[in-house]
């Protein structure tokens, strides 16, 4: 089921559920919306042009309130928000319409998991043929949250778990615990 506003007030002002920092006007009527950080990384260039899924690939961090995302540009980037979710909730990362309109998708694999907590890394591609100035603080998408019917019996711990500002994939640390199947 998904939480209407009053739900997610009730869940903020319990504690069970946190979003800081936290501005009443975020507050949808069937959602939170999410403010675009000021942190973002660019995959660098790797020896031989390939990406290997096995490897810890490297990014170049970039810190500034507005960035420049040139057309057919991929960057990370995170939210203002940190969360700090409960183990009965999760939530799906929906990008802003009037933002997919101008060509910029906004993804994150799309899912919260209960249990998670930290800053969500965001993944912004330009479609566009002009490139988009994005602007740290504003309004970049939204998180639409779901009750589950009981608690999960394994909240999330997984890699990504307490992360700040915009992460790069760990996909590599799959390999590392022995059976490359996260």
């Amino acid at each position: 089921m998904v939480l209407s506003d009053g739900e997610i007030i009730g869940l903020l002002e319990e504690g069970s559920l946190c979003i800081e920092p936290l501005e009443q006007e975020q507050i949808q009527p069937a959602s939170v919306d999410i403010r675009l950080g000021n942190t973002f990384c660019v995959l660098e260039d790797t020896p031989g042009g390939i990406i290997r899924l096995s490897d810890d690939v490297k990014y170049k961090m970039i810190t500034t309130d507005k960035y420049l995302l040139l057309p057919g540009q991929f960057v990370l980037a995170t939210t203002v928000e940190y969360f700090k979710m409960p183990d009965n909730l999760t939530a799906f990362v929906e990008g802003r319409s009037s933002l997919g309109r101008l060509g910029l998708f906004i993804q994150n694999a799309g899912w919260v998991d209960p249990g998670f907590q930290g800053e969500i890394t965001l993944e912004l591609f330009n479609a566009n043929r002009c490139a988009i100035e994005l602007e740290s603080g504003h309004r970049i998408g939204q998180l639409v949250f779901a009750r589950m019917e009981k608690n999960a019996l394994h909240p999330y711990e997984g890699k990504y778990q307490r992360q700040r500002g915009a992460t790069g994939s760990r996909v590599f640390m799959d390999f590392l615990q022995g059976d490359g199947l996260h």
